[in-house]
């Protein structure tokens, strides 16, 4: 009998060939690799090609724990516990840090692999990626890690290096910064590294209440506190009890609450509406204004006491237009985000697109990326989000841009960019590109860089 005759025949009789191993393994959605008994990776199908980032090519042969980065891999590794134990692991989570050095939730099943006389020659290890799952939680319960915050510019890394010493702190924190920068992360982030972790986040907007309503709103009311109470309502200071509570836009709340707020902070007590108690507070308080405090208390129009109260830790958000190195990195934290909400396949943007967003000086911030991004994800038919996927309001651009045909080109915008923001200074851009002056000099002159001064002279001398 042939090789050929033989596999055929086993295909016929049900009996498992390597072929058909492979055929199936690789049809499977969730990620699928095997090991040897010195851990070496003998199969690793497409789906874990997918969620790794790391090819087959290069897993095959190589020990798992070289491939795969995840929180247990060193210390509690679930295959070889099986192995050791003969006892399965089923849906386990755990978080792999895939090639780009994402953290990826994914649940881990493990089973011991044998071969067609019962021997023990390894183990099987099967995951699934859970990242749709935990951004339909994360929208449903608005909870936000420090890793949540994404970004390479030296300004955020001050604040990030600070942050875990700030959270362990019971001192008041003041966010600042333009709508849209993020503000209510940092303060997300702050409270789930404190010690007050455990128990609520509670968020307001100080703005976003008449002024009737908002002293309700904050401290509750007692039932018969005025026509329609009919029973008693606790406010936000009693829902974070023992948590957080984050006043966004604080600089909006008007004059008879900034003193109620002040005497919070002092007295660590409050009255709700009709209550004839005071009621003990609990809770730490983060506040957050894309306004001018400062000027606003010299304008009277903001209680300076009040002020110092809440500053004693400041945190200035730097708008997305002065960092946008972090451009490239939030399009793919995105694109991973809505892809999963959206289950889509998308895995990238092409040149032409990133060069436009590149060139985008971002009124809205990070909240208007986010937006971009949501707007071409639900567009995108494929796996690359085009110029054509965009908001309409940004495409005319490309008109004026021509196309972009390369990297190249996104890289000379963004080196423009930079230096646009440091007026043109060389040393200044260098450092915050991290490189030398003398490879910048290099990149402006093979991108064909010139400083606008030097444009106009070439353009008269024509």
């Amino acid at each position: 009998m042939t090789e050929k005759d033989r596999l055929n025949s086993a295909a016929f009789l049900g009996e498992p060939s390597p072929e058909r191993f492979e055929a199936v393994i690789h049809s499977i959605s969730e990620g699928v690799f095997t090991v040897d008994r010195e851990w070496r990776i003998t199969c690793f199908n497409r789906a874990a090609e997918k969620i790794t980032g790391i090819p087959r090519s290069e897993a095959l042969g190589r020990r798992c724990y070289e491939v795969f980065k995840s929180n247990i891999c060193r210390d509690a590794c679930a295959i070889q516990y099986t192995i050791e134990t003969g006892r399965p692991v089923v849906n386990l989570t755990v978080y792999l840090t895939n090639r780009q050095g994402a953290q990826i939730p994914i649940s881990v099943s493990t089973a011991l692999f044998r071969d067609r006389q019962g021997r023990l020659i390894g183990g099987v290890e099967s995951f699934r990626d859970l990242r749709h799952v935990e951004e339909l939680r994360k929208e449903i319960e608005k909870t936000y890690t420090f890793e949540d915050i994404i970004s390479k510019n030296n300004k955020i890394k001050q604040i990030l290096d600070i942050l875990p010493t700030i959270a362990l702190n019971e001192s008041n924190v003041l966010i600042t910064g333009e709508s849209g920068t993020g503000k209510e992360v940092f303060a997300r982030a702050l409270h789930n590294l404190s010690r007050r972790s455990k128990r609520r986040f509670v968020a307001i907007n100080c703005g976003g209440f008449p002024e009737t309503l908002i002293e309700s709103e904050l401290f509750g009311y007692e039932a018969g506190a005025f026509t329609g109470a009919v029973k008693a309502k606790p406010g936000r200071f009693a829902l974070a009890e023992g948590g957080t509570l984050f006043l966004d836009e604080v600089g909006d709340l008007p004059s008879l609450l900034q003193i109620k707020l002040l005497r919070v902070l002092q007295e660590k007590t409050y009255e709700p509406l009709g209550g004839v108690r005071s009621v003990k507070a609990d809770v730490r308080i983060v506040t957050a204004t894309n306004r001018d405090l400062e000027l606003m208390v010299a304008k009277k129009t903001f209680r300076q006491d009040l002020y110092y109260r809440i500053n004693v830790i400041k945190l200035e958000i730097p708008p997305l237009r002065e960092r946008m190195e972090d451009v490239p990195l939030l399009v793919n934290h995105f694109i991973g985000r809505f892809s999963a909400l959206h289950d889509k396949d998308i895995n990238g943007i092409s040149p032409d697109a990133l060069t436009i967003l590149m060139s985008h000086d971002y009124p809205g911030n990070v909240r208007e990326l986010e937006n971009i991004i949501e707007h071409g994800c639900v567009l995108c038919p494929g796996n690359l989000i085009r110029v054509r996927h965009l908001p309409e309001s940004l495409r005319p651009r490309t008109e004026n841009m021509g196309t972009a045909s390369s990297l190249a080109e996104v890289e000379k915008q963004f080196i423009i960019s930079v230096l646009t923001k440091n007026k043109w200074n060389r040393l200044a851009t260098s450092k915050e590109l991290k490189i030398h002056k003398t490879t910048l000099f290099r990149k402006m002159k093979k991108l064909d860089i010139r400083p606008p001064e030097q444009v106009g002279s070439s353009n008269r001398a024509k």
